[in-house]
Order: C-alpha cells, then sequence, then structure tokens
C-alpha cells in the first residue's frame, strides 16, 4: 500500500484555486469544526499559535475525515521540526521566512528520504505509516509530500527568483505582514509599495510554474490578492473569525 495521495499538491500542480483558512487556537475540537467548513486547505499554524507535536498531532487527527487538507507550519525550517510533523501525518509543509536559495535546498532535503533527502527513516511506529500498516510508505512518500516557503522580507524578495529555481518546491507563500514591516510600513499590508512588491512577486512565481499563496485578514486584502492571481488563499484566522462576529454580535444587541 503506497502513501496517500496529496489531493492538495496535485490541486496545486493543476492550477486549480485552494481557498483555505488558519488555525490559531491549537484545539482538536475546534481543528474538526473547521473541517467541516468546506475550505480546501486549513493551516496548523506552529509559529504563532501555542502548538506543540503533540496538539499539531490531535488536530491532523481530527481532520482526517475531512476534505480540508491539513497543512502544517512549523516555528522554523530546521530539520527535526519537519521530520516529527512528517511523521506525525502531515503531507504538506509550510515554512517561514525563507531568504535564500541555499535554505530552500535544505528544506527540500529535509522533506525527502535518502538518497534525494535527509529524512530519518524511522516512520513505521508513527502515525505517518498508519503504524506499519501502509507497508510502501518509504517507496512512496517523497513524492506526495508538499513544500511550501513562506517569502516575508526583503532578503525573500531579493532572493525570489534564485528560491523559484529550486526543484521541489510546490508553492511559495508571501507574508504581507511581515513583508510591510521589513519595508518600514509596520502593520500597513495595504501601503502601496508593500501591494506592488506582493503583485511583483505573485506574477514572478506564476512565470516559474510555481503556486502563489497568501493569506488576506480583510476582504478587501482578499479580493486585491484574489486579483493579483493567488492561488492557494487563505481567508481568514479562526480565532478572528470569532472575535469579531462575536464582538459584533454583543454590539448588536447591547445598542438596542
Amino acid at each position: 500500500m503506497p502513501a496517500p495521495k496529496n489531493t492538495f499538491k496535485e490541486a496545486l500542480a493543476k492550477g486549480e484555486r485552494q481557498i483555505g483558512c488558519w488555525m490559531s487556537f491549537a484545539d482538536g475540537q475546534i481543528a474538526e469544526i473547521m473541517g467541516t467548513c468546506g475550505f480546501d486547505w486549513l493551516v496548523i499554524d506552529g509559529e504563532h499559535a501555542p502548538n506543540d507535536i503533540r496538539s499539531i498531532r490531535d488536530q491532523l487527527i481530527a481532520l482526517t475525515a475531512s476534505p480540508s487538507h491539513p497543512v502544517v507550519r512549523v516555528p522554523v525550517g530546521e530539520t527535526w521540526m519537519i521530520k516529527q510533523v512528517l511523521d506525525a501525518g502531515a503531507q504538506t509543509v509550510l515554512v517561514p521566512i525563507v531568504e535564500s536559495a541555499d535554505q530552500a535546498r535544505e528544506l527540500v532535503r529535509a522533506c525527502h528520504y535518502p538518497p534525494k533527502g535527509v529524512r530519518g527513516v524511522g516512520a513505521t511506529a508513527a502515525r505517518a505509516t498508519m503504524f506499519g500498516s501502509v507497508s510502501e510508505y518509504i517507496q512512496t512518500a517523497d513524492q506526495e509530500v508538499c513544500l511550501l516557503v513562506q517569502v516575508e522580507n526583503r532578503a525573500g524578495i531579493d532572493a525570489l527568483d534564485e528560491i523559484l529555481q529550486v526543484e521541489g518546491i510546490d508553492g511559495v507563500f508571501i507574508g504581507p505582514a511581515d513583508l510591510s514591516t521589513d519595508m518600514g510600513h509596520q502593520g500597513n499590508s495595504a501601503h502601496p509599495e508593500v501591494r506592488a512588491a506582493i503583485a511583483d512577486a505573485i506574477t514572478r512565481i506564476k512565470a516559474a510554474g510555481i503556486a502563489p499563496g497568501i493569506l488576506g485578514v480583510s476582504e478587501e486584502a482578499t479580493q486585491a490578492y484574489l486579483d493579483m492571481g493567488a492561488q492557494f488563499l487563505a481567508v481568514g484566522i479562526d480565532v478572528l473569525v470569532l472575535a469579531q462576529n462575536a464582538r459584533a454580535l454583543s454590539q448588536t444587541w447591547k445598542s438596542k
């Protein structure tokens, strides 16, 4: 039995638009609820949410029966972290703050077994192989792993063309908040200079035959990114969805 088909990776390769959402509660039950909402993909955020490998695993389990594909964002692009989330059953990994082609190549190696990569061959006792029941996992896993790299500062933008030449990258995700701050426009990802840099980056990513992605947290920004050609587009964050709707509900009824 081979590794499960990565339908998200397949959709990106076909150029199909994928609409997703961020998950920052670090909770399995919330992940299960989000998995019923119809998103194509959901990010389990290990960078800014209070996640560890056990809570990431629990959310992967919660999404097993969901049509929404789980994407795990690791805190940083360390090989040991990528190894852990892959063995826990993730097939798509999102890595923040990628600034060079050399860094991107190391991430590709971290996602693949030898001789192409350096991933440790110990998944027989892990969830990735369903505890040894996926008999051909080692032979087939590499082709189903999807690597998404985040370009979110000036160094990454400057190195983008070289990063795009690295074989094994399936998508490049632009981080508008970090990029705008690094460009001197703290908290203002809608600044014309930042928007121009994002639009140019998305154009270059698409021209290289790689899927461009981004997160929008307002309707205006999300529509702008859609118009720019973002292919895998996150349209919200679960915590903000709850907070904004709860605040609006409170205000509506307290004002009567």
